[in-house]
């Protein structure tokens, strides 16, 4: 779980455009960011396997 002040700090306009932080949206974590959906890796994993990313489907080979 993100920290909150960090939370809020990656919410704020930066004063320069290059300090742009992503994070997640649902749990505010930094790592394993994936720009598409604007969600973690660990979101992302979570939510596809229930089907509520829209146009994601389980690879099976």
């Amino acid at each position: 779980m993100a920290r909150l002040a960090m939370i809020a700090k990656a919410n704020r306009e930066p004063k320069y455009a290059v300090r742009k932080h992503h994070r997640c949206r649902i749990c505010g974590r930094s790592r394993g960011f994936l720009r598409k959906f604007e969600m973690c890796r660990i979101c992302f994993r979570k939510l596809s396997l229930v089907g509520q990313v829209p146009g994601v489907i389980k690879a099976s080979w």
